[in-house]
């Protein structure tokens, strides 16, 4: 792990920008908020970004000639750039707008599966990986014959690199993998990964839902085929998010959804579609939104990717050491500079529902379940966990207490 010294960050200075974060609970008990792999808190610059478009100038974008379409149009595109640079997009072309990292992976299932896949070719995926990076591939190949191939962790949560190698092939047409576990909170080796998939002739789809909020991407230098994430997990609006896709790829790919804002001409016989992002965003986008997912990205570029992943792997280890001396609690993952700010574990003989409910109500707030990736719980012989995910907001103190909650349900419960 890097040298904690070096962290620059201050979260009880970045405390002040997220007003929700002063709230107490249950009759007066501080707020300690770790669910933030399920959605973060926003701060105020968010929120008055979104409040001053709302109030100011606010109109559908892009087919409008009046004053306020054009202020929000201009806008609305600037937030593109804002997002290409964010990733490391050469072109904000590159970008389009969705609703959320599903919307993205759905839609690349959508168009670029159903018009490249055919029976006998092979999608890869890992048993680490969110239902949404999960179904949309098997409803593809449910849809045309393509095959699903697994790829399988190791005992300590990584992935299992010689796996990945026997069954990537000449077959293999698509590799989707997750940046980081959301229960295990494992960083997989994404350059690493991309290449060997390259060397097949595979592309890659990242779900980079709990990387592009915590820690440096460039979707350049990994030369990532697509790469999808959602605003409500980086300080940004729910209802909003991005995918990236390289031009040579788009240009190739017909639109999944028809209607308004995609089209350059209707008749009657037919139509043609747009030419650029807009092909793929049919309909009125969420435009305070994607204004407020800019917003997002404009603050965490501020404080500085590094210094947000660097605080988290802090916060994580701490974690995992006052966890670790805990009778009967069993970390998850692989912890260290393998892992992100997720902390995913169990205590014998308490239900993980149990114990996230023992926690909420001393002002603790995890989460507790199978977090969306049941096949990784399979995988792991359990029916559920728990998960402590941390932020650029949380502190070394609000470590101590999950641990001293831990320990208090322990008692409470007995065993």
């Amino acid at each position: 792990m890097s040298d904690p010294s070096a962290v620059t960050l201050d979260p009880e200075r970045l405390r002040e920008d997220f007003p929700i974060l002063k709230q107490t609970v249950h009759d007066g008990l501080p707020l300690v908020y770790l669910d933030n792999a399920a959605s973060t808190q926003r701060p105020r610059q968010v929120t008055e970004a979104i409040s001053s478009i709302d109030e100011t100038c606010y109109a559908n974008v892009h087919r409008g000639i009046h004053v306020f379409s054009e202020r929000t149009t201009d806008a609305y595109e600037q937030s593109r750039k804002t997002v290409a640079r964010l990733v490391g997009a050469e072109r904000a072309e590159e970008i389009i707008f969705t609703s959320g990292t599903t919307a993205a992976i759905n839609l690349v299932a959508r168009s670029w599966g159903d018009t490249e896949l055919s029976a006998g070719d092979e999608i890869l995926l890992t048993v680490m990986e969110h239902h949404s990076n999960i179904i949309p591939w098997q409803q593809l190949a449910e849809r045309t014959g393509a095959v699903i191939r697994w790829v399988d962790i190791d005992d300590r949560g990584r992935l299992d690199m010689d796996s990945l190698k026997a069954r990537l092939n000449e077959r293999t047409r698509l590799l989707a993998i997750t940046a980081v576990s959301n229960v295990l909170g494992t960083i997989n080796p994404l350059a690493e990964i991309i290449s060997l998939a390259h060397q097949q002739g595979a592309l890659v789809l990242v779900d980079a839902a709990q990387a592009v909020p915590h820690m440096p991407i460039n979707v350049e230098q990994l030369d990532v085929d697509f790469l999808a994430f959602s605003g409500h997990k980086m300080v940004g609006p729910s209802g909003v998010g991005a995918f990236y896709a390289k031009a040579s790829l788009l240009e190739k790919m017909p639109p999944f959804l028809g209607g308004g804002g995609m089209i350059h001409q209707v008749t009657k016989e037919g139509f043609e579609a747009s030419d650029g992002p807009s092909r793929f965003e049919a309909g009125t986008p969420p435009i305070s939104q994607v204004l407020g997912l800019a917003a997002a990205v404009d603050y965490l570029e501020q404080i500085g990717l590094p210094a947000i992943h660097q605080h988290e792997q802090q916060l994580a280890a701490a974690a995992c050491e006052q966890l670790g001396r805990i009778d009967r609690l069993r970390l998850l993952g692989p912890g260290g500079d393998e892992a992100s700010g997720v902390v995913g574990f169990l205590v014998e003989g308490i239900h993980p529902h149990d114990l996230a409910q023992a926690l909420d109500s001393q002002g603790v707030a995890i989460r507790a379940g199978h977090h969306c990736a049941m096949p990784l719980h399979d995988r792991l012989d359990i029916p559920a966990s728990c998960r402590a995910s941390f932020y650029l907001y949380n502190t070394l103190d609000e470590v101590t207490q999950l641990a001293t909650a831990i320990e208090k349900a322990c008692t409470v419960f007995g065993g």
